[in-house]
């Protein structure tokens, strides 16, 4: 009976190794952002030509998932291009890669909403 085990241990084996590479979470891979401060501001007019800064918006994402704002220390979730605070002061908070450094916050309603953050300066993690 032995000799009908190893075939199909080394069959199972030989499927598994062909199959596609799953994803850990729905939305696509899991990454990091680029470590530095994050600069927020809103669209003032319709155009989007002018902006007000956000001081209080304001992140500096560091290494290992985590950034920090207000003095403290949080973490988020990088999927795809969907970024997720998921501890910290500003926990909850959702955003959209639109570049490589930067973000478009999502509403309630989940749609693009007036708030952009954007790589202001990079710095070591």
């Amino acid at each position: 009976m032995r000799r009908f085990q190893t075939p199909l241990l080394l069959l199972a084996l030989s499927l598994a190794a062909a199959a596609p590479p799953a994803f850990a979470v729905p939305g696509g891979e899991i990454g990091t952002l680029p470590t530095g401060r994050y600069q927020c501001e809103r669209q003032d007019d319709a155009t989007g030509l002018v902006s007000i800064r956000i001081p209080e918006g304001d992140f500096r994402v560091r290494a290992s998932s985590s950034y920090a704002a207000e003095g403290k220390r949080g973490s988020y979730l990088l999927t795809g291009d969907h970024m997720v605070m998921t501890s910290g002061p500003f926990e909850g908070r959702a955003f959209r890669r639109a570049s490589y450094g930067s973000l478009r916050e999502i509403g309630s309603s989940g749609e693009p909403g007036k708030v952009r953050c954007v790589l202001g300066m990079r710095v070591m993690p």
